[in-house]
């Protein structure tokens, strides 16, 4: 990966705390998150609304 220039990683650096501190504020409130996976987004966590599939 390329270097980033101080001012870029701290920036970086400040969102992927934030982003870390609400995800486990949700885990800890049992809330579930949506998060990006496999290309497209996912409900994650215990009271995650059931995902239906459609079979067309």
């Amino acid at each position: 990966m390329a270097q980033l220039i101080p001012d870029t990683q701290a920036m970086l650096d400040s969102l992927r705390a934030a982003v870390s501190e609400a995800l486990e504020r949700k885990r800890r409130l049992g809330h579930y998150a949506v998060v990006w996976q496999d290309g497209k987004p996912a409900l994650v966590g215990e009271d995650a609304p059931k995902q239906k599939v459609d079979h067309q």
